[in-house]
C-alpha cells in the first residue's frame, strides 16, 4: 500500500526576532505540525548572517512544513501580507510526503 500524499512544502527563514509572531500566524492558519531550525546562517539581501559572530550575532530561524493545497492556499493569504514586515524569504514547493499510517493521519485532519 503506498503511503504517499501530495503536498506543498513550505520553507520559511525569519530573523528570530519575528520567529514567534511566524509561528502564531502557522497555527492560527491551521498548521498542524513543523520543524524549526534556530541559529541558521547564510548570506542574503541584507548581506552574511553569521549567528556564531559575537560583534554582529545576526540570527535567523528556518521554519519547514507541509500540507495539503487547501491549507496552503490558506497559509498563503495570511503570511503574504505578514512576511513584509518580517522580511526573510518564503519558499514553497511540492513534494511527495511518505509517511507512516499514524502520520498520515494526522496530516489528512
Amino acid at each position: 500500500m503506498d503511503s504517499s500524499i501530495v503536498m506543498k512544502k513550505f520553507e520559511i527563514v525569519v530573523e528570530i526576532e519575528h520567529h514567534e509572531q511566524l509561528i502564531e500566524l502557522l497555527e492560527s492558519s491551521g498548521v498542524r505540525g513543523y520543524t524549526v531550525i534556530k541559529n541558521a546562517g547564510g548570506r542574503g539581501v541584507k548581506g552574511i548572517r553569521n549567528p556564531h559572530d559575537v560583534l554582529l550575532p545576526y540570527e535567523n530561524s528556518v521554519t519547514i512544513f507541509a500540507c495539503k493545497e487547501e491549507l496552503a492556499q490558506i497559509v498563503l493569504e495570511e503570511l503574504r501580507p505578514a512576511m513584509k514586515g518580517f522580511g526573510g524569504m518564503c519558499l514553497i514547493s511540492d513534494c511527495l510526503a511518505q509517511m507512516n499510517s499514524d502520520n498520515r493521519e494526522y496530516a489528512l485532519k
